[in-house]
């Protein structure tokens, strides 16, 4: 008790406070999306300057930092044997639409953040390091150290990560905090293919002569366009109300030489959590399944597409694939990328399978699904493993009395998302934070959100958590 006091105490100070939001503010300004790679940005310049802003950040705040080869950024407590890494990322997704502020200006009003960032994985990264920092100015009897990894891929790959571990060892002990309290013990696999089909290009009308959607595979999209020659706004309108009652999408109808252009209005969020999200991909699929179109084979590949991919089904029912175990709950599905013109179309779609899922019941069946429509795999479909780290594992067990302590919940039971993180890799490794139940933070949509009390509560549990860990 004493020990949570005196960290209390120090949290509690107004000026750790704004140091803390000024933390954010700074990262958040850098606009930290993967971009073109070069020997001295492997991510991209965005993410590059995220990592130099945050060493900058880090010998402001006392900490003996390090550029590891422009991939990750690293900062220690002390310069003793490592006990603890506390992995997060700097790098972001793209801002998308429907923003009421400047994503890249972080804006405080009413004690929330708002900005691409603050809640994945800039708010947390800070706030892990001002555990770090408390845990140093209280001058707390830790004998090992703890070191923070700051990442810069983690949203396109993690190819970061994976370059730093093979070239240094697993820390004994090790948490992301980039997903939710009270804890991830059970992170699902992933099954993304790319597919598609190919045909001759032919003059038939009315027809989908190009389509367009999505931006990345772990984001629900929020935009699609398609062309249509041989009709028009006012062909088209009349079969809109119906689609944009079930699905709340947007169409905006223009028309234009030979035909109409069609723009799909949808609302992004995390893979992970389809539902939350608006699919401008699968609504748009849907409204132009129901126009009157030609006999050709971009029409067979619409109605195909629109048959395997309905609005509304986030579980792979039709595909074939839909399933579920206590232990990591449902697959979930994400149509995420769809491209069409003339002579073909690919796509790819994100699932977060959960641990009963195998190739032959998942990656073979959907692969069924899709020849018997004419559409074929065309990229990896690889599945990756279900990350699961026993409940009763000590550093399960003391993660989860450090957020007793500082919430009061007794006997929290950790938990299973469809996200993945820096840890779903690293043996033993748990996901913890930042985020508490009933807190929305609006992650890879627009208008993202941190509540400032929840970040320097974060802090105060990751100051425990420390000092239990590392003593």
């Amino acid at each position: 008790m004493e020990l949570k006091e005196r960290i209390d105490s120090y949290f509690n100070d107004p000026a750790v406070r704004q140091g803390l939001v000024s933390a954010v503010s700074h990262l958040v300004a850098v606009k930290s999306v993967r971009g073109e790679a070069s020997p001295e940005a492997p991510f991209g310049p965005g993410p590059r300057a995220a990592l130099d802003e945050a060493l900058k950040l880090c010998a402001e705040l006392g900490f003996s930092a390090r550029d590891y080869d422009h991939y990750v950024g690293l900062a220690d407590i002390n310069d003793k044997e490592t006990q603890l890494h506390i992995l997060a990322h700097l790098d972001v997704v793209g801002e998308g639409s429907g923003w009421a502020t400047d994503p890249y200006t972080c804006v405080e009003k009413d004690g929330i953040l708002y900005g691409r960032g603050v809640s994945d994985d800039k708010g947390p990264l800070c706030a892990a390091l001002f555990a770090m920092k408390a845990v140093k100015d209280l001058g707390l009897p830790v004998t090992k150290n703890a070191r923070l990894i700051m990442g810069t891929d983690e949203e396109s790959g993690s190819g970061d990560i994976k370059y730093y571990y093979a070239r240094e060892p697993y820390a004994p002990q090790s948490f992301s905090p980039d997903a939710d309290f009270p804890l991830i013990n059970v992170e699902k696999g992933h099954y993304f293919p790319e597919f598609g089909a190919s045909w001759p290009a032919v003059m038939v009308e009315p027809r989908v002569a190009l389509l367009n959607g999505g931006f990345r595979h772990n984001v629900v999209p929020p935009d699609a366009q398609a062309e249509v020659l041989g009709l028009t706004a006012g062909d088209v309108r009349p079969f809109c109300g119906a689609v944009e009652g079930k699905s709340g999408a947007i169409f905006t109808l223009t028309d234009m030489v030979g035909g109409v252009r069609i723009h799909c209005a949808g609302k992004n969020a995390h893979a992970a959590s389809p539902d939350d999200g608006i699919n401008a991909i699968q609504a748009l699929l849907e409204l132009l399944a129901a126009l009157p179109l030609g006999e050709c084979s971009s029409t067979r590949a619409v109605r195909a597409m629109a048959e395997l991919f309905p609005y509304g089904d986030n579980r792979g029912k039709a595909l074939g694939i839909a399933q579920s175990d206590p232990e990591s709950g449902e697959l979930t599905l994400n149509l995420a990328l769809m491209t069409l013109s003339e002579k073909g179309f690919s796509a790819k779609f994100d699932a977060r399978v959960p641990i009963c899922a195998t190739k032959e019941n998942c990656a073979d069946v959907c692969a069924a699904a899709l020849k018997d429509r004419g559409i074929t795999i065309t990229g990896d479909e690889k599945m990756t493993h279900v990350h699961v780290v026993e409940a009763d594992a000590p550093l399960v067990k003391t993660l989860l009395a450090c957020y007793s302590a500082y919430t009061g919940v007794a006997d929290p039971k950790p938990l299973a998302i469809g996200g993945g993180t820096y840890v779903h890799d690293i043996p033993g490794g748990v996901a913890f934070g930042c985020d508490f139940p009933g807190f929305d933070p609006k992650m890879h949509s627009a208008n993202e959100q941190a509540s400032v009390d929840n970040l320097i509560k974060s802090a105060k549990i990751f100051a425990l958590a420390i000092a239990q860990l590392c003593k």
